[in-house]
């Protein structure tokens, strides 16, 4: 046995030259095998590839937006209500904790958590529909390609080159939808589209985990908003099994405390489900490989019964909170101000910052998409005031 005591800093070298990859499980994704970067760079030294991608995601300017762009109530509606900063954040841990019980990459599950919404609008879906409406005739707009445009080009951290150069593995989880269109132009990145391939477990793991979280917290903001009650939530087997639960388990606890105990109950379920069904997958198909998970069916799933819990979920949430008259009227607003945006820009690019303005026609309004989809709530509307308030004030 070795004597650190000579050496104090030996278990800390030791620390790093442990492999990054040890312990997992054959078909995760490991860091020693990427494919890549778009950028070659040299290798990090004390730490991992996916772990670099990570904390570069912690450190950009998109990230930071995030904290002022609504998931379901716009940020000045209050302060307790969920951004898509504190969605991501709840993202990553559940997505880590599956992770972790499957012997996964937890570093790479993490860093597509953090990434999967740094292209989004200001006012959520609102905001991204009524981009794709202005952009319908210059390709479109969807925020999973925005978010990798964000760390493929927009992000200016580095001296050697755009964007943040992330690993092939990041930026093919931030990917989870793509046109057959817009797969041919992104060429290795796109291919999986085109052929009917998977993206790795951690991928799966992350996009499910991004479900999890917003089908459950959306509920508890719906019901701290008052837009949602009890009684109509009582229609909800999943909800309703875990509400009953609690009450029979904690009689003296009742209003938040009831709706945070339920809302736990329901998170955990879904988790130790998704666990336990994915396990079974795995087993099934037993894939000794990354290339292999790619090869098979999609594998991260709930159970037949807990999957068909969590859909009726989300079509209530559909139907109650999402199409409610009040969340409807700051969705119609939401919608004049990207459009008045993009159309006022449009008819005259001089209105924008000297960096989004192009001498090319042709790619003007992708710039204008850009600038757009970078803004939070509040700087999207006081643009919106700078632009067609006239008062002393603005």
């Amino acid at each position: 046995m070795s004597d650190t005591r000579s050496n104090p800093g030996a278990p800390f070298a030791d620390a790093l030259s442990a492999s990054p990859d040890a312990g997992l499980a054959p078909y995760a994704a490991h860091a020693s095998q990427s494919r890549g970067r778009r950028h070659a760079e040299a290798p990090p030294a004390a730490r991992s590839e996916f772990q670099r991608d990570r904390d570069r995601i912690v450190h950009s300017t998109a990230f930071r937006r995030l904290e002022y762009k609504t998931q379901v109530f716009v940020n000045h509606e209050g302060d307790l209500f969920r951004t898509r900063l504190t969605h991501s954040l709840e993202v990553a841990q559940i997505a880590r904790s599956v992770a972790r019980q499957l012997r996964v990459n937890e570093d790479l599950v993490e860093a597509i958590s953090l990434a999967h919404d740094l292209g989004h609008t200001p006012f959520g879906h609102a905001g991204q529909d009524a981009l794709n409406e202005c952009m319908g005739e210059h390709g479109g707009f969807e925020h999973n390609l925005q978010s990798l445009a964000v760390v493929d080009e927009l992000e200016e951290h580095y001296g050697a080159f755009d964007g943040l150069n992330l690993c092939f593995e990041t930026r093919e989880g931030i990917l989870k939808h793509c046109s057959r269109e817009n797969a041919r132009r992104l060429g290795e990145l796109g291919e999986r589209f085109l052929l009917g391939r998977q993206p790795s477990i951690e991928a799966q793991i992350a996009n499910i985990a991004d479900e999890i979280a917003y089908n459950n917290h959306d509920v508890d903001d719906g019901l701290r908003s008052g837009l949602l009650t009890i009684e109509q939530l009582a229609e909800v087997e999943l909800w309703q099994t875990h509400y009953e639960a609690a009450r029979a388990e904690y009689p003296q606890i009742d209003g938040r405390r009831l709706i945070h105990e339920t809302v736990r109950r329901i998170i955990n379920t879904l988790i130790v489900d998704l666990i336990g069904q994915t396990s079974r997958n795995l087993a099934e198909h037993a894939p000794r490989s990354l290339d292999e998970v790619r090869a098979a069916p999609p594998l991260v799933a709930h159970s037949e019964r807990v999957a068909a819990q969590a859909a009726a979920l989300k079509r209530f949430l559909y139907r109650n909170l999402y199409r409610h008259y009040r969340v409807m009227r700051m969705a119609n607003k939401a919608r004049r101000v990207v459009k008045g945006l993009f159309d006022a820009f449009t008819d005259d690019p001089r209105l924008l910052p000297p960096a989004y303005q192009m001498h090319d026609e042709t790619t003007q309004p992708r710039q204008i998409a850009h600038y757009i989809a970078g803004m939070t709530d509040r700087y999207a509307l006081k643009e919106y005031r700078r632009l067609f308030v006239v008062a002393d004030d603005v």
